[in-house]
């Protein structure tokens, strides 16, 4: 099974995933348009976060960076008056200088991923979306920042008048992901925010054509008129999309087999069906690791239903 991620929510469903299949069966193609730089080294959020939760390390009060971490370098830049546009952990920081030691070595992003999964000791596949460079930047009354810049150092507060995945257009489809997407005619697209953590993959040259000739079950983030997480409500409306599921299947909709809504969403799930998919419901709330068991064991059941 090929599973497209990013940000906090697939990977919870991929904590359900990873205990009810095995490690070897998972591809999880992951975002890589909030990937920066910051004090010299490349810092790729999402892959991180598929690399801590499949070896064990993930802190699942956050659901990013590693579990008892500490930030003695972080903080000894900060009193000499070094700022740096995240806070890094100082294990999650060794990821970061193996990762760009490694591009700087020759390596593309692929190779470095597989390399820090192979130390991590991690038997799923997890692949970078694309080994080119790719950036999402948030158009803001103050300008365009960087996603990271606008979710992190501005906390999302900015208003959003458009986004840009700049690179996109001009990038390829990593290698590993096009043989992988050969060989496996099941795609899930997870409950991630569609526009920055989604919208980049799909966005990748020849990728729609590709999960038309797939079998594509998505599991929505929204509930009702609000996400379940982050900012994906501000970036729907300002796409031109509604914050509903029903927004959420739309923008799918080219390559969309199956759409998964919330158990307490009021959308009528026969509406879903103009778009040309069949729906239904779920409790996708992933408030533990059994929760997530129960949602990746009924969305797996949905591939079986698709002619």
């Amino acid at each position: 099974m090929i599973i497209f991620s990013g940000g906090t929510g697939t990977p919870k469903l991929l904590d359900g995933l990873k205990e009810i299949l095995p490690h070897e069966e998972l591809t999880v193609v992951v975002n890589t348009a909030e990937d920066l730089w910051v004090s010299g080294n490349l810092i790729s959020p999402d892959l991180d976060t598929i690399l801590y939760l499949f070896s064990g390390q993930i802190d699942r009060k956050k659901w990013w960076g590693i579990e008892g971490d500490t930030f003695l370098t972080h903080e000894y830049m900060q009193a000499l008056g070094v700022e740096e546009s995240m806070k890094l952990g100082d294990r999650d920081r060794a990821t970061h200088i193996i990762r760009s030691d490694l591009l700087r070595d020759g390596a593309t992003l692929s190779e470095a991923t597989e390399k820090l999964a192979s130390l991590f000791k991690i038997r799923a596949k997890i692949l970078p979306m694309s080994d080119d460079p790719i950036s999402t930047y948030v158009e803001t009354p103050e300008g365009p920042m960087h996603f990271q810049d606008f979710w992190v150092g501005y906390h999302g507060e900015p208003e959003v008048e458009g986004v840009d995945i700049l690179g996109v257009s001009e990038a390829s489809i990593a290698e590993k992901v096009f043989n992988a997407l050969e060989n496996d005619d099941r795609v899930l697209i997870g409950p991630s925010n569609p526009i920055t953590s989604i919208g980049p993959i799909i966005s990748l040259p020849g990728m729609k054509d590709l999960l038309k000739e797939k079998k594509v079950v998505a599991v929505s983030p929204i509930i009702g008129n609000a996400p379940v997480s982050g900012p994906a409500g501000k970036l729907m409306q300002a796409c031109g999309l509604e914050v509903s599921s029903m927004g959420v299947a739309e923008y799918y909709q080219e390559f969309l087999d199956v759409f998964v809504f919330d158990e307490r969403d009021r959308a009528d799930e026969f509406a879903f069906e103009r778009l040309g998919c069949q729906a239904c419901r779920a409790d996708t709330l992933m408030t533990s690791t059994a929760k997530s068991i129960e949602l990746a064991e009924f969305v797996t059941g949905l591939f079986d239903t698709i002619v």
